[in-house]
This record gives C-alpha cells, structure tokens and sequence, in this order.
C-alpha cells in the first residue's frame, strides 16, 4: 500500500491497519484496557504543578463537545469513559459551550475531576472575571474550579486587575489555582513582573508532533521555571491528519496499539506536558489512554524528530 492510499483511510481504518501489521506482543497497558476496562494503568503518567497538585499527563478537551454532533449519550460515555482510564482533568471554557454537558457528564463524579474552564479576554473589564467565572460554576455544577485560565492575552488592556481578580477568586475559594491561554514569552515575562503574577500555574498552547514552535521559546521558559503547559489540539486539530503519517503508523504498529497514543506519548513524554485531546468516541478514549503507560524507545523518538523536525532556536 502506498503512502497515497494511506493518507485517505479513515481513523479507525487506519489503526486496524497499524495492528494488523504489527508481528510485537501488545503492551500490557492496551491488554488492561481490553481486559479490564475503568482499569488505569498503575505506571500513569502524571504531572506535577508548582504548588504541589499532580495531576494525570493525559486529559479530556470538550471544545467540540455537547453541540449535536453526536448522540449526547455516546459523547457523555467517552468523557466517563476517560475517567474511569485515568484521563481525570477535563478542559473547557465558557466560549465552547460545553460547560452544560461537561456539568452532566461528571455529575456523581465531581470528586475525580481536575476541572479546568476559562474567561473570555473580552470579558474581563470590571468584575467581568468574578461574574464569567460564577456563570461557569452554575453550568458546570459545581463551587470550584480546581484551574481558571485566561483564554487569550489579545486585549487585556489591565492585566493586574485580572491577577487581582484571579487571586480574590481562590481566596474565596471558587477556583483552587489560575493560569494563562495562548501567552507568548513577552506576555509571560510581563505577567510575572505583575504583583502575584508569577503565582500562574500553567499556560495552555497548542502542542503536537506537527505543530512544535513552542519549544523554539515558551515552552523552555516554562520548563525553566518549573510550570507545565497544558497542550491542546494534542494530535493536529480539526481532521487529525496527523495520524495519517507512516511513521506514527510504523510505530503504533510495534507497540500494538494507536498512531494516536504514540502521539500522545510523544506529546507528554518529558514529564513537564499535559495533554487534552478531545473525543466524543469511547473507542477513541480507549485508544488515547494507552499513552499513559506507553513508553517511546530513544530511536522511536528520533524517528519521530526525522518525521516531524524541531524548529530551530
């Protein structure tokens, strides 16, 4: 088969093709899943905010969740799927218009989640922080967020006020810590020259194997000073096109498993990432929990470089 036939296989298609061509015993994480499914695997990846919180490397997006794409039933299994697998912090936002189905999603389940949701840069002037993040407690459900981003920097004209906000809101205890969206290293550096700015928790960028401009300058500033990214879009945005790539296909096909959980692996394999890729599939979920536990070997990381080069410094 060649590389152009490939390129139009669906997603599940081409994952049946990725195992059929494999000759490797499957990893015992994918065995777990089929054997035990709601088991997470023991050797999970997590990882590890500034003020203490571990959370899992692998999470759920719901940008595209709850809109009538799918059956909602279907939609809510696969969030309650992730979480029984470990997936356990769950990204939204009050522009995606999903706060409503994620609130019913994790009913009975509050205790589990990592709850992550987020404040529109318009939507900021005045008390707009305190009265955005009150609408998105009553459609989640919930008295907490345990992170409350802001979405875009584009526009925030009165930055402190909106640390300011950020801080009086987990002094009251409605959000447990806050963060940034979308923050380039002059937005973080004047964050932090901000009193209390550098109590920011993380900073949400895009991040996969075929969008690594991050790591030419943000993503090292945040290593350096110990904060983890939260990567969306985790496996190429919309289409996926990404898992169409015969490398990732090479791969998950000697791991018995995904290209999409080898992208995954490869996204939060440095311990400093979190992942939150998006479906509305249990199958799927299945599939992209596997990444918790799989480990890429050193020449499979270079392959993956060959096939998908850093950008330059």
């Amino acid at each position: 088969m060649t590389n152009k036939d490939m390129k139009l296989l669906n997603r599940r298609d081409f994952n049946g093709l990725c195992v059929a061509l494999g000759s490797f015993a499957i990893p015992t994480a994918a065995v777990a899943l089929d054997a035990a499914p709601g088991a997470a695997s023991s050797a999970a990846r997590t990882v590890k905010f500034r003020d203490g919180t571990v959370v899992s490397a692998l999470g759920q997006g719901s940008a595209g969740l709850g809109k009538g794409k799918r059956p909602q039933a279907a939609e809510e299994e696969a969030v309650r799927t992730g979480l029984s697998l470990g997936m356990t912090l769950i990204d939204t936002a009050e522009v995606y218009g999903s706060e409503g189905f994620i609130g019913r999603a994790i009913a009975g389940q509050r205790d589990r989640v990592f709850l992550v949701s987020k404040v529109w840069q318009t939507h900021v002037a005045g008390n707009g922080v305190v009265r955005a993040c009150e609408a998105s407690l009553k459609r989640l459900g919930t008295d907490h967020l345990n992170l409350y981003l802001l979405h875009w920097p584009n526009g925030v004209t009165n930055l402190p006020s909106v640390v300011a906000a950020f801080e009086s809101l987990r002094s009251a205890g409605k959000i447990r810590a806050w963060g940034v969206s979308n923050f380039k290293v002059n937005d973080m550096e004047g964050l932090f020259r901000i009193p209390k700015g550098d109590r920011c928790a993380t900073n949400q960028l895009p991040y996969s194997l075929g969008d690594r401009g991050i790591e030419r300058d943000v993503l090292p500033w945040c290593e350096q000073r110990g904060m983890p990214v939260m990567a969306y879009s985790p496996l190429g945005g919309p289409g996926a096109n990404l898992l169409r790539d015969p490398t990732l296909a090479r791969i998950g096909a000697a791991h018995g498993c995904s290209a999409a959980a080898v992208a995954l692996a490869w996204t939060i394999r440095n311990g400093n990432v979190i992942a939150i890729p998006e479906s509305g599939s249990a199958a799927h979920v299945k599939e992209n929990a596997v990444a918790l536990s799989l480990t890429l070997t050193p020449q499979e990381l270079q392959a993956l470089d060959a096939a998908f080069p850093p950008p330059h410094r």
